[in-house]
């Protein structure tokens, strides 16, 4: 098998070309004269700058069409080794070329090709790229290792919903990246890397380097493609299984490798591994997965000097040559039959010959297309660019060995018929190709010119004045086209005697016309029937040998196209994507790098078939019925085992740590400034959790706790001034947080009045009041440090970047984060519960009975929920009770009032107030534990609506709405009730919550209304 020559990395590091030795960058310019075929130096030079160091970049610079439109990507060009000596100051048609800018790219390199050397360039290049320039226009540039600095919106680097995850690109590894998703795409794959585990003994046991680095890579392998299924990341980074994959290239360390190489000695890994887990026999690898999977046998039999010969061999991924074949089937063919297998011409002039059966086709049928063959001449390998069809389902009866006899009855029909084409096309040829000298023609066309030069007339004589006459107006005409002088004149002198346009017969009489007329006429006939019968003959036999196969019996092994994985570039360097056919979507998807993008057939046949540009399908990818009726399920993350569960919520954790670090030093490049009454009115909704992030903010519920409260933060970090002086940061950070604890802590124990709720003050007296876990009371605190709205001072600022540090040095491992998480939901609940509470009640005491009720039915609700888990989660139940009963009676009273009113407004207005508030409040009341004094009210309101029944001074029509409202009064069980909510209320600072709660408190316990502004 063909080993590709490997490429070195790009210049420097993967950011640009900064800090380039001057060896780097002229093995790269060797390179791009290689791929493109120009010479200039200086000019391969300046593409190479503007590409940032990036080979594939500046080749995508010179071969596409010259854009006239500004490029989407810009790459920002720093500082380099080249910046500062003679070859960097290069300067085109006086003027100096901007790296930061693409347009100025193309423009010098439309310049440049416009010009002689560039025209000499392009000639001497010969790209393929140049008949499809419109296509390759239209190609979105390729982007490398995106980082988050490159990314300034969460679209960018956030995975939307289950769409598949690109993979980084970690220094020229698209290789692994377009060989690792076309396998994990793979469901039955997937599947078996996944649940992928080996016995303690057999861990214990195994001795070898090679099986502690196959089951390293398996286990590395295995998270890999467990941030693949759950991550919420765009694209994952495979550095981990990279590094172990390196060791096994050493020789080829930082080069780009070739495909078929990598998928080789990975499914030898991957064999080895898993025979591991099959514990029998390591000859035996009939049980092995990975060989049920990939594997399958083929059948040689053959003559060879007169002797025949049969093996069978394993194979995993099929060999086939591109050159001098148009199609798939064509290359299985030429792989399939060699030389001539007839007993009679092997024993006497044939030597040599054999055929090829597969006697077992794997699941995942592999064929590795040989694009690349060494060049005796030049030394160096050459990309075989021919073009090469593939079909989307391919038919494999016709391979097998269980078809033999039927094929070879077809071989021997198809050679016949081969034959039989052949004589066909030489005969055809003798008639289209006519004549014994070097210059051929059609014989029709021949015989048609001769008829054509006998039916002209003989020349007819013109007098010496007419003559003349022509002489001196041709003159005159083309005195004026030529201008002022003639690179030529026209002798008037000459001697014209007559004009004709066409040779004739000087003498022919009319017996003699006839005859030839009538002779060559009969015979055009006879040779255009003759041909238009080999035409008709030809295409009869195509026909035979385009359905030789097309039998219903050699349909029955059906192989659909999974994914193709594409080379781009030269031999020697060049980059590697994937299309994959997505089953669930029945779409074509194009994997490149961290790149995923919806595609189609017609794009992948444009970028896959070759022969019009450097782009050419390497690997083909098919699968069987019984792998593509395999769909992945929908719990694929529920079913993985917890170990890489926890390592998918881990690396999630991680992903919004790097999202808020990454917010925060954005907003430091801006002024800080004090959030304004429209930041802070946003509604409880969002403070409770129930409402969803901003797509501009991944702020946590325990960051708005932090914030909440940054007042007391301040004040615990303005008291370690000393501290801070004499110690420094840490130790500023040390005595604020133990001060805070210790305050906090006595605050929690604190006899509670009725006028006072210390868990209002801080989210952490709530927590302990609730004996939360210490792991979540302290990371809780510590976050209230890191807050950024601490940033007043430079002291505050230095405490809040340690408290982040050491933030980011507390793993999962150290919190539960889904149970610190549901501590904070608890307390953003409580608050909306008090705030509800406080409302409903200050509206009471206002006489805003319709409003209060509404509020007050909430905070029930919510506090019941918060009270399941303990006494002190919540606010004081019986008081909601007694104030929610009040508020009832109090409505009900309004509404009986207007509904008596006889008049029609003031009647809907009751009537509306009954169904909306009074009857779903009911309804909420009795399908919980309902308590006597609820009961007795419930009662109280009923009997007042049916004390109207029957009244002989009430109108008809309110006794008949009357009627209608009863039922729904009396048994409201059977109904859907939806109460509305409450308006959203801005929330308050600690201190004002507890001002309003203080002040409400007096106010119920002194009976007296109180207005808190």
């Amino acid at each position: 098998f063909r080993r590709a020559v490997l490429v070195p990395p790009r210049c420097g590091s993967s950011d640009g070309v900064r800090g380039a030795s001057s060896g780097d960058c002229q093995m790269l310019l060797n390179q791009l004269k290689e791929i493109t075929g120009i010479q200039d130096s200086a000019f391969l030079q300046a593409a190479l700058k503007a590409a940032n160091g990036d080979l594939m970049e500046a080749v995508t610079f010179l071969t596409e069409e010259h854009a006239q439109e500004p490029a989407q990507d810009t790459a920002a060009a720093e500082p380099s080794a080249w910046e500062g000596s003679a070859n960097a100051a290069l300067l085109l048609d006086g003027a100096a070329l901007n790296p930061n800018n693409k347009d100025d790219l193309h423009t010098v390199v439309f310049r440049q090709l416009e010009s002689p050397k560039g025209q000499a360039a392009e000639r001497d290049a010969e790209r393929p790229q140049e008949v499809h320039s419109a296509e390759n226009k239209n190609r979105s540039k390729r982007k490398r290792c995106e980082v988050w600095g490159e990314n300034p919106k969460q679209s960018d680097w956030r995975r939307v919903g289950d769409w598949p995850v690109g993979m980084k690109n970690i220094g020229n590894t698209c290789w692994f990246s377009a060989v690792i998703q076309s396998l994990f795409q793979l469901p039955e794959f997937r599947r078996l890397v996944l649940g992928y585990s080996l016995p303690q003994s057999v861990l214990e046991s195994c001795r070898s380097r090679t099986g502690k680095r196959n089951i390293a890579f398996m286990q590395e392998l295995q998270c890999l493609f467990a941030l693949m299924l759950g991550t919420r990341r765009k694209f994952v980074d495979p550095s981990a299984a990279l590094e172990l994959l390196r060791d096994a290239f050493r020789s080829a360390e930082e080069q780009q490798q070739d495909v078929s190489e990598f998928t080789h000695k990975l499914l030898d890994w991957l064999e080895d591994a898993f025979q591991l887990a099959v514990n029998v026999n390591p000859a035996d690898k009939s049980e092995n997965p990975m060989v049920q999977l990939f594997y399958g046998t083929f059948l040689t039999e053959g003559v060879h000097e007169g002797n025949t010969f049969s093996k069978i061999e394993t194979f995993g991924q099929y060999p086939l040559q591109v050159n001098g074949y148009r199609n798939l089937n064509e290359c299985l063919e030429g792989a399939m039959v060699e030389g001539e297998m007839d007993e009679e011409t092997a024993t006497q002039s044939v030597k040599y010959g054999q055929e090829r059966w597969f006697t077992k086709l794997p699941p995942v049928l592999t064929f590795e297309l040989s694009r690349f063959e060494f060049n005796q001449s030049l030394g160096q390998p050459e990309k075989i660019h021919t073009k090469l069809e593939f079909p989307q389902t391919i038919y494999m009866d016709r391979y097998l060995y269980c078809s033999k006899e039927l094929i070879q009855m077809k071989r021997e029909e198809m050679k016949r018929l081969k034959e039989r084409m052949t004589v066909l096309q030489q005969k055809l040829e003798r008639y289209m190709k006519y004549g014994s000298g070097p210059a051929r023609f059609p014989l029709p066309d021949m015989l048609q010119y001769v008829l054509e030069f006998i039916a002209t007339k003989s020349a007819v004589p013109v007098s010496p004045e007419c003559v003349s006459s022509a002489q001196d107006s041709e003159t005159t005409v083309l005195q004026s086209q030529a201008g002022s002088s003639l690179p030529y004149s026209i002798n008037s002198n000459s001697k014209l005697t007559e004009i004709s346009e066409r040779p004739a017969p000087h003498e022919v009489s009319e017996e003699e016309m006839n005859l030839v007329r009538t002779c060559l006429q009969r015979w055009r006939n006879e040779i255009e029937q003759d041909v238009q019968d080999l035409k008709e003959s030809i295409t009869r036999v195509n026909l035979s040998i385009e359905q030789m196969y097309c039998d219903p019996l050699l349909q029955q092994v059906p192989y659909h196209l999974h994914a193709v994985l594409v080379h781009e570039g030269q031999a020697n360097a060049g980059h590697y994507w994937a299309y994959i056919y997505d089953q669930p979507r029945k779409s074509w998807l194009k994997y490149n790098d961290i790149s995923v993008t919806e595609s189609s057939w017609e794009e992948l046949e444009r970028d896959s078939f070759g022969g019009s540009k450097n782009a050419s399908a390497y690997c083909l990818m098919y699968i069987s019925d019984k792998v593509s009726s395999f769909v992945a399920g929908t719990g694929e993350v529920e079913a993985l085992p917890p170990e890489l569960r926890h390592y998918i919520q881990e690396d999630n954790w991680r992903l919004e740590q790097e999202a808020e670090e990454w917010e925060e030093e954005q907003s430091c490049k801006i002024p800080q400034m004090e959030p304004s009454a429209a930041s802070e009115s946003q509604d409880l909704s969002s403070e409770s959790g129930l409402g969803l992030l901003s797509s501009h903010s991944v702020r946590s519920l325990s960051s708005e706790h932090a914030m909440i409260v940054k007042d007391q933060t301040a004040k615990a970090i303005a008291n370690t001034a000393t501290a801070y002086e004499k110690n420094g940061v840490e130790a500023a950070l040390y005595k604020a947080f133990h001060e805070e604890y210790s305050r906090l802590y006595l605050l929690s124990k604190e006899t509670p009045t009725p006028q006072n709720d210390a868990r209002l003050q801080h989210v952490l007296v709530y927590f302990l009041q609730n004996n939360a876990p210490k792991q979540v009371v302290e990371r809780t605190l510590l976050e209230q440090f890191a807050d950024k709205n601490l940033s007043y001072d430079e002291r505050s600022i230095s405490i809040m970047k340690v408290a982040r540090a050491k933030l980011r040095e507390i793993g999962p491992d150290e919190v539960d984060m889904e149970e610190y998480k549901r501590w904070h939901e608890d307390y953003s609940l409580f608050r909306k519960v008090s705030v509800y509470l406080l409302t409903g009640l200050e509206l009471y005491q206002n006489r805003k009975y319709q409003e209060s009720l509404t509020y007050l039915v909430y905070a029930y609700q919510s506090n019941t929920a918060l009270l399941m888990k303990g006494t002190n989660r919540g606010v004081n139940e019986s008081l909601i009770a007694l104030y929610r009963r009040k508020c009832l009676l109090k409505l009900n009273e309004v509404a009986a009032s207007l509904f008596v009113s006889c008049e029609e407004a003031r009647v809907a207005e009751g009537i509306s107030i009954l169904n909306e508030l009074i009857i779903p409040c009911m309804h909420l009341m009795s399908t919980c534990d309902i308590c006597q004094e609820d009961l007795d009210a419930i009662e109280v309101m009923r009997n007042r609506w049916c004390s109207y029944l029957g009244q002989e001074d009430m109108d008809a029509n309110l006794q008949m709405k009357l009627g209608e409202l009863l039922p729904r009064l009396l048994d409201c069980s059977a109904e859907v009730i939806v109460l509305k909510e409450p308006p959203k209320i801005r929330p308050n600072s600690p201190y004002d919550l507890c001002s309003r709660f203080a002040a409400v408190m007096e106010s119920i316990h002194g009976a007296s209304t109180v207005t808190v502004k």
